[in-house]
């Protein structure tokens, strides 16, 4: 299997800056290596993706989503990336970036897709719903508004990017990690019919249970699966370089352990990992985390 390292360094989708440096601070972490060690090819060919200066990206700009028009060009560059990846039979490995680049990565996937007909579901670990929209968001930050416009919700030019339509059906989404949300957003997940797995049900019912019921999720709901892996859904103590983080999040062990049992689903065709910023980080430690997180993911074990 080919790997394709997509690196999108696009950070206008939050309020922290930064993150626009996460793919070349994962690259420096040694993730080509790690993935050729597994025995697969690795492709890390220059997508030339291009980014407005911050200067220019203001003008014009609507305060309830803010830097629209940079990212939705950045992000259905993105989905062009994407589409052909998945045509030529190989994984997409994209590497960001502040959350927003899921509005091109679901682009791309479901624009290959759906030439086959195949159900794509989603397993979105992050502390946030990032399912606002215009209407619900207390901040205009597009990278909370992401996922409820990849699932047809909110301003058309999100809903629309790349090509009309909702790209993936809300009842095929599955979160982990969830520990803070707004109260409107929360609402609109509850209508559209997303699956959550909160911090409390991860106390509750135990992290491996929660992954059983994840994998009969997918097992059940769709034939193709992307990640898209926050990494602020981990507890900050061992992951500080991330934009927006949460106490109370996932341990180093369940980050790990979700994405190996992740891999024997034999149903992941796409990862994505997200919110690395180096600014904020220690030693790289953030980034190094990721490398591992994808190693997992893509076969890597312990014994």
């Amino acid at each position: 299997m080919n790997v394709n390292i997509i690196e999108m360094p696009l950070d206008y989708g939050g309020r922290r800056h930064g993150s626009d440096m996460g793919p070349s601070a994962v690259r420096l972490a040694g993730i080509q290596k790690r993935i050729e060690d597994l025995g697969l090819t690795v492709v890390s060919e220059p997508h030339n993706f291009e980014i407005v200066a911050q200067e220019y990206a203001e003008i014009g700009d609507n305060p309830k989503a803010k830097y629209l028009k940079p990212i939705v060009r950045s992000c259905t560059a993105l989905a062009d990336a994407v589409e052909t990846v998945v045509d030529n039979g190989d994984f997409p490995l994209v590497i960001g970036g502040d959350h927003s680049i899921v509005l091109g990565t679901l682009a791309g996937l479901h624009a290959s897709y759906a030439k086959s007909s195949l159900r794509l579901g989603v397993l979105y670990v992050d502390a946030h719903g990032d399912f606002n929209t215009t209407d619900t968001s207390p901040t205009g930050n597009i990278h909370g508004e992401c996922l409820a416009a990849s699932a047809g919700l909110g301003l058309p030019e999100l809903v629309n990017l790349h090509h009309e339509g909702r790209k993936v059906d809300p009842h095929n989404i599955c979160y982990v990690g969830l520990r803070d949300l707004d109260a409107g957003e929360k609402l609109l997940m509850k209508e559209a019919g997303v699956t959550a797995f909160t911090i409390s049900d991860i106390d509750r019912l135990g992290f491996s249970e929660v992954v059983k019921k994840v994998k009969l999720f997918f097992k059940t709901h769709c034939d193709v699966v992307h990640i898209s892996f926050d990494m602020d859904s981990l507890d900050p103590s061992i992951a500080p370089g991330t934009g927006v983080p949460v106490p109370g999040g996932l341990n180093y062990r369940e980050g790990l352990l979700l994405m190996e049992e992740m891999n024997s689903l034999n149903m992941v065709n796409s990862l994505e990992i997200v919110e690395v910023n180096p600014i904020l980080d220690v030693r790289n430690q953030t980034a190094l985390m990721a490398v591992t997180l994808a190693a997992r993911l893509l076969g890597e074990k312990l014994y």
